[in-house]
């Protein structure tokens, strides 16, 4: 049992929206502390303000509290509920700072309640940079030449003091908000400025900029007894001044020195236990010289599972943040179980037989005229995760993983020539240096030249030019002359069979075929933390290409479940929320499920979700191989977004069954055409349209539908590239720079319903009977993109005769469709008349908000729907909500602070809150209602 057996109740406190900074890592580690609580027979109290988690769902703890994350709300659950202790170190910078908001408030002490996981002393001296700064010197720890100040006259004596180039650090900040290199004395006032407004504290640590410098980061646990253990090392293949979510990252570490890593470690430890005394997980982030010395000094130390845990606990099979809360309750390391091997104790530090390469994805084309500049404010908005037996497979899995429209690192003529041009790029580092590094490489440029520009360890640099080697060599041979050491070679460095064929000058299918006809097949290891010394019990598998396969084949009924990939603004976490319980539906229907993804943040990614995880790209090749592999019945496509769905037309090829909505549907759906034809035929109501290939073909339509036009290109997410225009010139312009960005893209214009209502139908059809599970009214206008819109559940202003129309076109619209499982449905209402804008027979961003509003098990239900084990009519249908529940849009415009804060059909909101009202006379219903024009813009 726990030492502390007082404990019998928690609260977890949650990150709140996902912003830039702050992503579903979070739901990640929030999730599995609540599942590690229950299973010592803790009560778990969980609030968090996002709709849109798993963790926020009935199925992750006894209570949830869908509240604002302020101190009112604590205090409310707090009167409401017997709470013994308090576990704020999972949700990120925004739990931190409310359980200190607490204890000023005398919350904890008034109803009895201990932190546990971390102390208040941790955070203030981690956060107060001044107080962290006096610590390392006192235990001996280098840290840069800095000092603290609180005033813009104290920022420019601390400036003279240190000389040039800084960084500026404000306090109490997460994801780099407000910090920013400095070299000049003409932009130091206005950085200074921005960093004092952006701490809480208005608070800000100057420090000696060490540009060029490596990076790296070490995970630790400790635990009561003081026993401390290093989970992973971290290098950071971006050397300083790239923030640590930017930055490209390897595991573990690559060209740190032994004695080097030694003395790093040591220094963790160190570090670990000056901050304080408590049980937890802690992230430490270093410098090293990059000179022979390897001098090294600390950057800073976060008393939290972080961004980096969530990686780590991917990267080792080590969970992290379920031992964290172990620990937290006064367990000791020794006491628990490793996860993995179910055998030997947690009391061990991971060893890996393997490589893994993180990269961040980012959306800088959201946010027209972005700074698109890397530094020490974070942009990205996701990452993937690759793993291979070698650093070179790995980067290139993760390449794979990124849905850019690259095939991998190379071999895909999409490189650059220009010597100039790849030169800025790489002294000007955006979301695509690795690609101008590898460029930059292939044209010759030295290493030299390359290294002194971005300061990457020359190490990478050769790992790079060992590829393009390989390429030179395998463009020498075709098809049929390829010799199968060398199509061997190339697989094991990760080349996707599409590289290989277009280096070959034949097509993906051929080059397939040819490499099946030479038996060099994928295999499956196990990340089994360490090194094949013990058994591993869990089933977390990775592809290369060797001999042994470490995957067996079972005869259980299989169902594939397609994930999300990476984050990105117009699929998040909400899709996730929907492949975990489509996994968890499976499984109650006796299927053994096998869960395919590439994202390091997510719960679908948990080792222990779904039955069997193949941590790979969702990407054609490896999807195919682990379908020959598995041989399931089927494969879900409904639940993963865009990213699953555009797979469907290649599994419908190859004879793979699609359980659920068939491609034919889901197909119809995205043809203009074709859907509407089908609503002409239904008597539905729709915009009036058409579909065009050129921008002639474009101004002629034009003049037949008139304007304003809705502009978007058919197949994508979030509204990519869609847009209102109102003339012939905005019109030619945008369809040119579509057919740029997404060249054969079939482009539609809709006739734009100005002034309409927008509203949305989300449903569950099983080819005959249809349930609408709700249907929401968005607060703004038509013309601004769904998941940027206020939506209001139920509708707040609609009549019965409207209404009544929503429901009758949601239900003919599905089983003509033939849908079987989830359906969502945009509408636009003018004068009372119902225009149907798009169906898409799929999960959709606001299934979630729906099923919490509700309190309705939703994706559930369409899973057993898509098996075709249910009907809709064998649900009990019981949706309960009093009142509204409004689903808010949350920004990241703070990290872009010359954009334009518009808004238009092109998506820009990174997460979302749920606020639930009473009455329509509630302060914050007004007020948004109020403000529903402010930021339309065309």
């Amino acid at each position: 049992m726990p030492k502390d057996n007082s404990i019998k109740s928690v609260l977890i406190i949650g990150s709140g929206p996902i912003v830039i900074g702050q992503a579903c890592e979070f739901d990640y580690s929030g999730s599995q502390a609540a599942r590690s609580l229950k299973e010592e027979g803790i009560e778990v109290t969980l609030i968090n303000s996002n709709p849109a988690t798993i963790m926020t769902d009935p199925v992750t703890a006894d209570n949830v509290y869908l509240l604002p994350l302020t101190v009112d709300s604590i205090r409310h659950i707090l009167s409401e509920r017997q709470i013994d202790a308090v576990l704020p170190t999972m949700g990120g910078q925004t739990a931190l700072n409310l359980a200190i908001e607490c204890q000023d408030h005398g919350l904890w002490k008034d109803f009895g309640v201990k932190m546990v996981g971390v102390d208040i002393d941790a955070i203030e001296i981690t956060e107060n940079r001044e107080a962290f700064r006096k610590l390392m010197s006192d235990i001996g720890v280098g840290v840069a030449p800095s000092g603290t100040v609180k005033s813009f006259l104290e920022g420019k004596e601390m400036a003279q003091e240190l000389g040039f180039p800084l960084v500026i650090r404000p306090s109490y900040t997460l994801g780099g908000s407000g910090a920013s290199f400095v070299h000049t004395q003409e932009q130091f006032d206005k950085l200074l400025n921005r960093g004092l407004h952006a701490s809480p504290i208005h608070e800000v640590m100057i420090d000696k900029a060490v540009l060029g410098w490596k990076e790296y980061e070490l995970e630790l646990l400790r635990d009561k007894n003081d026993n401390v253990i290093i989970i992973c090392s971290i290098e950071n293949m971006d050397p300083m001044g790239i923030h640590t979510g930017d930055s490209i990252t390897v595991a573990p570490a690559m060209t740190l020195s032994d004695t080097t890593y030694q003395r790093m470690r040591d220094m963790a430890i160190k570090m670990m236990r000056a901050i304080g005394d408590f049980s937890g997980g802690c992230n430490v982030q270093f410098a090293v010289s990059p000179d022979e010395k390897e001098d090294i000094i600390a950057i800073e130390i976060n008393p939290r599972v972080s961004r980096s845990s969530a990686l780590a606990s991917k990267a080792t099979g080590y969970p992290i943040a379920k031992i964290a809360a172990k620990l937290a309750l006064g367990y000791t390391l020794d006491e628990l179980k490793n996860q993995i091997t179910k055998t030997t104790s947690a009391y061990f530090e991971p060893t890996l037989d393997y490589v893994i390469v993180k990269i961040p994805r980012w959306n800088f084309n959201k946010f027209k005229g972005s700074d698109r500049e890397l530094g020490l404010q974070m942009k990205s908005v996701g990452e993937v995760m690759g793993i291979g037996r070698n650093f070179q497979e790995a980067l290139q899995k993760a390449c794979q993983s990124l849905e850019i429209n690259r095939n991998g690192l190379g071999a895909d003529g999409k490189e650059w020539r220009d010597q100039d041009r790849i030169l800025e790029s790489l002294k000007h580092p955006s979301w695509n240096r690795l690609f101008h590094l590898y460029d930059a490489v292939k044209l010759g440029i030295p290493f030299s030249t390359i290294h002194d520009i971005t300061k990457i360890d020359k190490w990478f640099l050769h790992q790079i030019d060992e590829l393009i080697s390989l390429e030179n060599e395998i463009e020498k041979y075709h098809l049929d002359s390829l010799p199968k050491e060398l199509l061997l070679k190339a697989k094991q460095k990760g080349y996707a069979d599409r590289q290989i064929a277009h280096l070959l000058r034949c097509l993906e299918s051929e080059l397939h075929e040819k490499r099946t006809q030479m038996n060099i097949n994928r295999v499956y290891k196990l990340v089994d933390t360490c090194a094949a010394e013990f058994p591993a019990e869990t089933p977390y598998y990775y592809s290369t290409f060797e001999e042994e396969n470490e995957s067996p084949k079972s005869d259980r009924k299989k169902v594939v479940i397609l994930g999300s990939g990476p984050n990105r603004i117009g699929q998040g976490i909400e899709f996730d929320y929907c492949c975990v319980h489509g996994v968890l539906a499976a499984k109650e229907e006796d299927y053994e499920t096998i869960m395919i993804n590439c994202n390091p943040e997510t719960v679908s990614t948990d080792f222990d979700t779904a039955d069997k995880l193949y941590f790979e790209p969702v990407f054609w090749e490896h999807i195919y191989d682990i379908i020959k592999h598995e041989d399931p019945e089927g494969v879900i496509v409904q639940l993963g977004g865009q990213t699953a769905l555009k797979l469907a037309e290649k599994l419908e090829r190859y004879g793979i069954k699609i359980l659920g909505t068939s491609y034919r549907t889901l197909d119809m759906a995205e043809n203009r055409g074709e859907f509407s034809d089908l609503l002409k035929k239904l008597e539905i109501p729709y915009p009036e349209y058409g579909s065009v290939d050129t921008a002639e073909e474009a101004i002629e339509l034009s003049r037949e539908i008139g304007f304003p036009l809705l502009v978007r290109p058919s197949y994508v997410l979030g509204g990519q590239s869609m847009k209102i225009v109102i003339n012939e010139q905005d019109l030619e312009h945008h369809v040119v720079n579509i057919l740029r960005d997404l060249p054969d893209n079939k482009i539609l214009l809709d006739h734009f319903l100005d002034g309409a209502i927008e509203a949305e139908a989300d449903a569950i059809c099983d080819g005959e009977d249809t349930l609408i599970m709700g249907i929401m009214e968005h607060i703004e206008p038509a013309g601004i993109h769904s998941g940027d819109s206020y939506a209001v559940l139920p509708s707040f202003d609609m009549n019965d005769d409207v209404l009544d129309q929503i429901k009758e076109y949601t239900k003919k619209i599905a089983v003509a469709l033939e849908t079987k499982g989830l359906i969502n449905i945009q509408f636009a209402i003018k004068d009372n008349k119902v225009y149907v804008i798009e169906a898409n027979p799929r999960a959709s961003r606001t299934v979630p908000f729906i099923a919490k509003s509700y309190g309705q098990p939703y994706v559930n239900w369409a899973t057993k729907v898509m098996l075709g084990t249910h009907k809709v009519k064998d649900f009990d249908y019981d949706p309960k909500l009093d009142g509204y529940a409004i689903k808010i849009p949350v920004f990241s415009f703070d990290k872009f602070p010359d954009v334009d804060k518009e808004l238009g059909p092109e998506m820009k909101s990174t997460g979302e809150a749920i606020r639930f009202i009473n009455h329509l006379r509630d302060p914050f219903f007004k007020k948004v209602y109020a403000e529903r024009n402010l930021y339309l813009s065309r």
